[in-house]
């Protein structure tokens, strides 16, 4: 299959506090240490991309040594958390900015939604902006011209078209960017975590048009998002990137689950104390997968395991008590509850079914007690955890809020005149 995109070698460097090069005398030395095939003298000391820790070098690696290839038609996902070098990554394709070091081929023309507003002027209007794109890309007033009314269509702000863009709110500037990129004649559409901007219905609309355009159409399509589900709706394949680095290209499924387990955030582990003057007390709880690997991001289809180790000064009555927990959402409303029963060993393990708790942000409330006597230890929002939707029934809604849990229910199609009581 014939390659759209080829990346080799692709670096890119930023001096920390600095806008442009700095002093001619720095130009003149690169430009000297170039031209003698040499390394640019002031990248030696760079280092990569963590903004977690401290770092001792005033040059910074956005990406390194990035290298991959994309076939015509496929449809790509990016994920990485914030700051693994995406929208540098994107950029560079876009040729907004360039690569430090390496090289890049692109096959045909590249239509990218970097940012809300990317290529508009915002004192022409919405009509004369479309015009303007697609010169830039190169196609004749006639060939917009016929793709216009479909452009105005999709983006729904024909009411506005001929009102200069900077008068538009952030939703109609990405509603019409959209269809803009969309819709023009280029070989690779480029869309970042922009999208976001939209309201559901219309986040709904673009990633049915960017499946149109990859599946019914062959173009190629580049796709950055935090949000999985989509991710996994719309893209075969996947590259995950973490602090500037490729870690995997692959299948869609694989990466991300790779991503999500490695994304583990320690902090998400109670740690009670080693020594307690309590009859009995947690000395540790700690979310976990079917395999007992510690996680922090879980998809909506697959068990979640709380692993509880309990300390007690006075075993024979430590099993008088039970462990009481609470779900809580990113809200710290309770979700639901659930209690142990007695407890007969230091270690217990409560699990949560999958296809129960909805996509979104979560944490336990816990506490040892007798029930109806005396609440004995407290772990208060503690055990962060988040879901991740892997494509439910329920995905094709966006980001409507449809609750916390996935409900039971039963429906039946009724003819005319007919019940059903089951």
């Amino acid at each position: 299959m014939a390659k759209a995109i080829k990346v080799e070698n692709i670096s890119k460097a930023y001096q920390l506090g600095t806008i442009g090069t700095g002093t001619i005398s720095r130009d003149i030395e690169r430009w000297y240490a170039r031209i003698r095939g040499k390394e640019d003298p002031f990248l030696k000391i760079g280092e990569a991309n963590d903004r977690s820790i401290k770092g001792t070098s005033d040059v910074v690696w956005s990406l390194k040594d990035i290298n991959f290839e994309i076939n015509e038609g496929d449809a790509v996902g990016i994920i990485g958390r914030n700051g693994a070098g995406k929208s540098t990554l994107l950029k560079i394709l876009s040729r907004v900015t360039a690569p430090t070091t390496g090289s890049i081929k692109i096959k045909g023309r590249i239509a990218s939604l970097l940012e809300v507003g990317t290529g508009f002027h915002p004192e022409l209007t919405g009509k004369e902006n479309i015009y303007l794109n697609g010169a830039i890309l190169g196609m004749r007033k006639k060939e917009i011209t016929r793709k216009f009314d479909e452009i105005v269509d999709f983006s729904g702000v024909e009411r506005y078209i001929d009102t200069p863009v900077k008068r538009y709110s952030s939703g109609m500037y990405v509603r019409l960017a959209f269809a803009v990129a969309a819709y023009l004649e280029s070989e690779t559409l480029i869309v970042d975590e922009v999208l976001a901007v939209g309201d559901a219905e219309f986040q709904r609309k673009c990633l049915g048009k960017m499946g149109e355009v990859s599946k019914g159409e062959g173009r190629t399509v580049l796709f950055v998002s935090h949000n999985l589900g989509s991710i996994a709706q719309l893209c075969t394949s996947c590259i995950f990137m973490k602090n500037g680095m490729f870690v995997q290209q692959g299948e869609t499924q694989e990466v991300v689950r790779r991503y999500v387990r490695e994304g583990f955030s320690v902090s998400t582990v109670y740690q009670g104390p080693g020594v307690s003057d309590k009859k009995i007390w947690f000395k540790r709880i700690a979310p976990s997968d079917n395999e007992g690997n510690l996680k922090d991001q879980f998809f909506h289809d697959e068990r979640i395991f709380f692993n509880f180790d309990l300390s007690y000064n006075i075993p024979q009555d430590a099993h008088e008590y039970s462990i009481f927990v609470m779900i809580l959402d990113e809200n710290k409303n309770r979700v639901f509850s659930t209690d142990s029963g007695k407890i007969s060993a230091e270690k217990a393990q409560m699990v949560i079914d999958s296809n129960f708790l909805v996509r979104g942000a979560y944490s336990i409330y816990t506490f040892l007690h007798k029930p109806l006597v005396e609440q004995i230890d407290v772990a208060e929002d503690v055990c962060h955890f988040t879901v991740v939707d892997n494509g439910s029934d329920f995905f094709i809604h966006g980001n409507y809020d449809y609750g916390r849990v996935f409900g039971r229910s039963k429906w039946h199609q009724l003819t005319t005149n007919q019940s059903v009581y089951s």
